[in-house]
């Protein structure tokens, strides 16, 4: 985009000046300026027609929306372009015009309508997150012929109406170079899909499809499966929380089949049932490029992998598997057991909330040490066993690329943590640790006290303590003492339970110790921790005594906010 204006100088000619949006927008081959004469005939043109009052609005927006007449005209409009970004807070960047969560409002809308004929070569329109503008997409989707280079289109959360689905299904064949769409959490989408994607044609460029709580229906979700034939260059495909796309899966398994370059496969949430495994059995077989599956929050699926599971084994680039809250059945696990350890390039796995799991784990937790590039585990909420507990310890000490690592809430790790610290100290890689409500005891946060001391966990960037309300003022201490040791954290968490709440002991001053130690702590949860005077005095006292930019989330009881000081 460039801003060009007059300039008076001795011979009476003009001089452009290039501003930050020709800078922004230096390939969009905007027109040189018309000859002179070509020039007077315009302005003649112009001087010839005078709209009534009753259309001089109307007009001017549509004025807006042609290109530029002249090299003054071509000035004094990018000068209000350059305006309106600057309004929104907004930096163009080239190609793209990303006006994202922007509260734009009708008029705003006709803002970019008008900016539009000047963006030749955008690539990226973002105006996602804008829910004021439903109703006036019609506007935007009449210009898309000027800006026909565009590849990626995001409308996520705009309210779109029936009108604005039509009227975006009219112009999606003006942008033939398409490569992603973004329509999510749009109700209106749900029921109309057919008029949106109906000109979609065979060779289709969308590359990414997402279609996120929109409200599909079992009939939109069969117009998928008939859709994704045409659809050879799909990479990534959302179709998370739409409850009533289950029905017609076999219809969305079929139409997979088709789709051989696909890498990410979302179906989090769409009302899965036990039958639903077997019937995405017949599409895994043709999607040995797929590098992420989420199944996950389908309650309904549990017992759907018992004899199901083997076609998994046959996505060997898979590396995000999304299981969490699936209702697992202790068959399920069994027959996972034998397909999660062939998946030698996984890096995430989410089993979290399935509770039926936690007694009949024990083989399966045994056999991550096959997973050699593992770098995030998830088993909160697994209503683990000691047993199963103690399995997982050991294999952790094999997975050397752990980065994240969630345990909360199973009780059983309480008193036995030392378990799993045996295997953590030899671990150089670990980012994430969470032990939330895992009924911890004094000895436990002793123990991994002495642990931060000797050196290990080095790395470590979020520790979640929370909720472990049985540790005393001295295990506190301990721990405090100690916690300046691990010099990349930017976040603890030793909050109490919502039920309930305690005075802080002297240990509190450990803590502020510690955070002068440590420079790169921006975030303390201490919910529900009650500060006594003389512990808000020395809250203040910090605050003006050093350089940190740190807030204290101490809930509803008080709260602390340490600005940066210069």
């Amino acid at each position: 985009m460039s801003q060009i204006r007059k300039k008076n100088s001795s011979d009476g000619g003009t001089k452009p000046r290039t501003s930050f949006i020709n800078i922004f927008f230096r390939s969009s081959k905007l027109g040189p300026p018309k000859a002179e004469s070509g020039k007077q005939s315009n302005d003649l043109e112009a001087a010839d027609f005078q709209p009534s009052d009753d259309t001089q609005k109307t007009e001017n927006i549509l004025d807006t929306a042609k290109p530029p007449a002249s090299e003054m005209e071509l000035g004094s409009r990018m000068e209000k372009n350059e305006q309106f970004l600057q309004k929104l807070g907004r930096k163009a960047v080239n190609k793209c015009l990303d006006l994202n969560n922007c509260k734009l409002t009708t008029e705003d809308v006709m803002e970019v309508v008008a900016l539009l004929p000047l963006l030749p070569d955008l690539e990226k329109l973002d105006i996602s997150w804008n829910d004021l503008i439903g109703g006036t997409l019609h506007s935007v989707t009449q210009q898309m012929h000027l800006v026909n280079k565009l590849k990626i289109l995001r409308l996520g959360s705009c309210r779109l109406t029936t009108d604005d689905v039509r009227a975006l299904g009219e112009a999606l064949d003006a942008i033939p170079e398409l490569e992603e769409l973004n329509l999510s959490w749009n109700s209106k989408v749900g029921g109309n899909l057919p008029l949106i994607l109906q000109k979609v044609q065979e060779g289709s460029k969308i590359q990414m499809l997402e279609l996120v709580d929109c409200d599909l229906t079992s009939e939109d979700g069969a117009f998928v499966g008939q859709l994704l034939p045409m659809m050879q260059n799909l990479e990534v495909l959302d179709l998370s929380i739409n409850r009533n796309i289950g029905g017609s899966l076999h219809s969305i398994a079929q139409g997979l089949k088709s789709t051989s370059n696909l890498k990410v496969l979302k179906l989090h949430s769409c009302g899965l049932s036990q039958k639903s495994i077997r019937i995405l059995d017949v599409a895994f077989r043709h999607l040995c490029d797929l590098r992420k599956l989420d199944l996950s929050c389908n309650r309904e699926l549990g017992g759907g992998f018992e004899d199901s599971s083997a076609q998994l084994a046959v996505l060997e680039h898979l590396e995000v598997l999304d299981l969490h809250q699936c209702s697992l059945t202790a068959d399920d696990v069994v027959s996972l057991t034998q397909v999660i350890p062939l998946l030698s390039s996984l890096q995430e796995l989410d089993l979290s909330a399935n509770k039926k799991m936690g007694g009949s784990s024990e083989n399966l937790l045994s056999r991550l040490r096959f997973l050699p590039v593992l770098k995030s585990l998830l088993l909160n909420n697994c209503a683990l066993q000691s047993e199963t507990f103690t399995t997982l310890a050991e294999a952790s000490a094999h997975l050397s690329a752990l980065e994240v690592f969630d345990l909360s809430w199973n009780k059983c790790v309480g008193g036995n943590l030392k378990l799993l610290l045996e295997s953590l100290k030899f671990s150089e890689s670990l980012q994430v640790l969470r032990l939330s409500s895992c009924s911890l005891v004094t000895e436990d946060v002793a123990l991994l006290a002495s642990l931060i001391q000797t050196g290990h966990l080095a790395k470590l960037q979020k520790l979640i303590l929370s909720y472990n309300d049985s540790i005393c003022d001295a295990g506190w201490a301990i721990f405090c003492q100690n916690v300046w040791f691990l010099k990349e954290l930017t976040e603890l968490d030793i909050s109490l339970r919502p039920s309930t709440a305690r005075d802080c002991g002297q240990w509190f001053r450990h803590l502020l110790c510690a955070v002068t130690k440590l420079p790169k702590i921006t975030e303390i949860g201490m919910k529900r921790w009650i500060l006594p005077a003389t512990q808000e005095e020395e809250l203040e006292h910090f605050c003006q005594d050093h350089r940190h930019s740190i807030h204290f989330d101490l809930g509803e009881f008080q709260e602390a906010d340490f600005p940066r000081l210069n």
